[in-house]
C-alpha cells in the first residue's frame, strides 16, 4: 500500500516536472507524448495536471487545447485563466468564465488588460477596467500598474494619470509605469515631475525608473544633464541604463560619448552593443560597426537580426563592397538571413551601393516579401533610373499578393516615374493612392509631384500643385521646383520660388546660391549681384567648401 503510493507520488511529480521542462525547452512532440501516460495511470482527471497540460497546449497553439478544455469535468479559475491569456478566442472564454459564475482573481484582470492591449482596442480595455473596478481589484498596484500601462500604450494619458492619483499606496512598479508613460507619450517635463515627487515622498528608483528618463531625452544637453543624475545615484554601471545612455548619445549624433559609455560597462549584452552598432549605423560609419561586430564575435556574443541590419544598413557604401559580402554570407551560415529585417536591409544597401544587380538577387532570395520588402526594390529601382521595373513590380505586388500598398510605397513608385518621365503613369498612381486607397499625401509626396511634372517641363502645373497643396511647401519642395525653372529658364517662377524659400530659411547660404546659380545660368548677372549681396547680409561669407583624399600613406 505505502509502495503503491509512493510511486503514485513520484509518477505525479514526474509528469508534472516533465511538463516544466517541455514548456521551458519548448519541445512540442516530448510535452505531447506525456499525455497519454497521464490517461494509462488515470491522472487524466487530476486538475493540476490538465492545467499543466492545457497550459502547454495553449503556448503552442495546438487545437487540442479546446478539446482538452472541453472533456475537463472540472474546471477552476487557473483553468480559464489559461484560456483567457493565450487563446485567440480569450474574450469568448471570458464570457463563458462570467456565464459559469467563476469568481475572478488578480491574473484573470491581468490577462483581460493584455488582451485588450494585443487586440489594440482601448474601448475594451475601458470596459474590462471597469470589471476591475467592480471585482474590487482597484486598490492591487500590479493591477492598477497594468491599467495605467495599457492607457500609456493608447496614449490616453489623464486616463492612466487618473488611475495613478486612485492609488494611495504606490509602489515603485507604478512610479516607474507613470514615468514611462509620459516618456512614451512625448511629455518629456510631466516624466521629470513625476520622478521629482518620487523621490520627495522616499521612493527610490531603480533602473527601469532611469532608462525611462533617459529615453525621454531627445535633446543631447538635457541627455547630459540625466545622465548626470544616473551617476549621482549610482545607476550608470547598470547595464540597462548604460545601454539606454549608449543609445540616446548615438541618436544625437554624439557617438564618442556613446562610445565612451560603452566601454566603460563591466557587463555588456547583445542589446548593449546594439545600441552601439546602431548609433554607427546612424553616423554612416560601416567601417567601426563591421570592427563591432568582430569583436563581439571574439567576446563570444552572439548577434542578433538587429545587430546585422544595422551593421548592413550602415555599409551602403561601394568602398565596403568586400565587408558587406563577408557579413551576407555569416547571416546566410548564421540563419539570420532569414528574418526580413536583415534581407531587406541587403536589398537597400546593395542598391545605395550600386550594385542593383546584387539587389535584385536579395530580393529574389526572400521566400516570402513582405511590404517592406516591395518598397525596398522599388525603391532600387527608382533610384538607378529603371522606372518600368519599379512599376511592374509594384503590379505585380498588387494583383499576386494580399499586400496593400502604403504612402512609402506610393512614394517609391511615384519616385521612379518621375525619374523616367512617365508624367501620366505618375499623376494615374497619386489618383490612385487618394482615391483607391485612401490615403492623404504628405508633404513628401507633393515634392515628388512637383518633380515630376517639373522635370518634364510641366512647370505651369508644378506650379499649381504648389499652390494648390493642403500643406506649406517645405526647402526640399522649392529647391526642386527652382532647379527646374533654372533648366527651362522660367526665371519668372523661380523669383516666386526663390522668395518663399528664403522666407522660410533666410539664414541659409545654400537658398541663395541656388537663386544666385538660376539667374546666372540665365545670364542676369544684376539679379546675382543682388542675391549675392542679400546673402552677404543675412548669412556672412560662404565659408570655402573642402573635401578629404585617402592617399594610403
Amino acid at each position: 500500500m505505502l509502495k503503491s503510493h509512493l510511486n503514485q507520488s513520484i509518477n505525479l511529480s514526474f509528469i508534472s516536472n516533465a511538463f516544466k521542462i517541455s514548456n521551458v525547452k519548448n519541445i512540442f512532440h516530448q510535452g505531447k507524448q506525456l499525455h497519454s501516460p497521464m490517461i494509462k495511470l488515470g491522472y487524466h482527471n487530476v486538475l493540476p495536471l490538465q492545467n499543466q497540460l492545457l497550459s502547454f497546449y495553449v503556448k503552442h497553439k495546438s487545437n487540442n487545447a479546446h478539446q482538452l478544455f472541453d472533456e475537463m469535468l472540472v474546471r477552476n479559475v487557473v483553468t480559464w485563466n489559461t484560456l483567457i491569456r493565450d487563446s485567440h478566442m480569450g474574450f469568448c472564454y471570458f464570457k463563458r468564465m462570467m456565464l459559469e459564475k467563476i469568481n475572478p482573481d488578480r491574473v484573470t484582470c491581468l490577462n483581460l488588460v493584455t488582451m485588450s492591449i494585443q487586440a489594440g482596442r482601448i474601448e475594451m480595455g475601458k470596459q474590462f477596467h471597469c470589471c476591475i473596478v467592480k471585482w474590487g481589484f482597484c486598490k492591487d498596484c500590479y493591477v492598477n500598474s497594468c491599467v495605467l500601462d495599457m492607457y500609456a500604450k493608447f496614449g490616453f494619458v489623464v486616463e492612466a494619470r487618473r488611475v495613478f492619483d486612485e492609488v494611495l499606496e504606490k509602489d515603485l512598479v507604478l512610479w516607474n509605469v507613470m514615468v514611462s508613460c509620459y516618456a512614451l507619450n512625448g511629455l518629456r517635463d510631466d516624466s521629470f515631475k513625476v520622478f521629482s515627487t518620487m523621490r520627495l515622498e522616499g521612493v527610490k528608483g531603480d533602473e527601469f525608473t532611469y532608462t525611462s528618463l533617459v529615453n525621454c531625452c531627445v535633446a543631447l544637453a538635457l541627455g547630459k544633464q540625466i545622465h548626470g543624475v544616473v551617476v549621482r545615484f549610482g545607476f550608470d554601471l547598470d547595464m540597462v541604463v548604460a545601454s539606454a545612455l549608449v543609445d540616446m548619445y548615438a541618436k544625437n549624433e554624439s557617438i564618442v560619448d556613446a562610445r565612451k559609455v560603452f566601454d566603460e560597462m563591466p557587463v555588456r549584452n547583445v542589446i548593449s552593443w546594439n545600441a552601439m552598432v546602431v548609433g554607427y549605423g546612424q553616423c554612416c560609419d560601416g567601417k567601426e560597426a563591421i570592427k563591432m561586430l568582430t569583436k563581439m564575435l571574439q567576446e563570444d556574443i552572439c548577434p542578433d537580426e538587429l545587430t546585422l541590419a544595422s551593421i548592413v544598413s550602415s555599409c551602403g557604401d561601394i568602398s565596403l563592397k568586400s565587408e558587406m559580402l563577408q557579413v551576407q554570407c555569416y547571416a546566410l551560415k548564421t540563419g539570420v538571413l532569414s528574418f526580413l529585417s536583415v534581407s531587406n536591409s541587403f536589398v537597400n544597401a546593395y542598391s545605395n551601393s550600386g550594385n542593383i544587380v546584387s539587389a535584385l538577387e536579395s530580393f529574389n532570395s526572400i521566400q516570402k516579401p513582405d511590404l517592406v520588402s516591395y518598397t525596398s526594390m522599388v525603391q532600387a529601382y527608382a533610384f538607378h533610373g529603371l522606372s518600368r521595373k519599379a512599376i511592374d513590380l509594384f503590379t505585380k505586388m498588387v494583383s499576386e499578393s494580399l499586400l496593400k500598398p502604403d504612402k512609402v510605397m506610393f512614394l517609391g513608385v511615384i519616385s521612379a516615374c518621375s525619374h523616367g518621365g512617365l508624367v501620366n503613369e505618375g499623376l494615374q498612381f497619386f489618383e490612385s493612392m487618394t482615391k483607391d486607397y485612401k490615403i492623404v499625401p504628405e508633404l513628401e509626396h507633393y515634392t515628388c509631384l512637383v518633380d515630376l511634372l517639373g522635370r518634364a517641363g510641366q512647370l505651369n502645373e508644378a506650379y499649381n500643385v504648389l499652390i494648390s497643396m493642403p500643406v506649406l511647401p517645405g526647402p526640399d519642395t522649392l529647391g526642386s521646383f527652382i532647379g527646374h525653372c533654372k533648366v527651362y529658364k522660367n526665371l519668372e517662377l523661380a523669383k516666386w520660388a526663390g522668395e518663399k524659400l528664403i522666407m522660410l530659411e533666410p539664414n541659409k547660404n545654400v537658398n541663395y546660391a541656388l537663386m544666385s546659380n538660376t539667374f546666372a545660368y540665365a545670364g542676369k548677372w544684376s539679379d546675382v549681384a543682388t542675391i549675392r549681396k542679400m546673402m552677404q547680409d543675412n548669412c556672412g561669407l560662404k565659408n570655402p567648401g573642402f573635401s578629404w583624399l585617402e592617399t594610403g600613406i
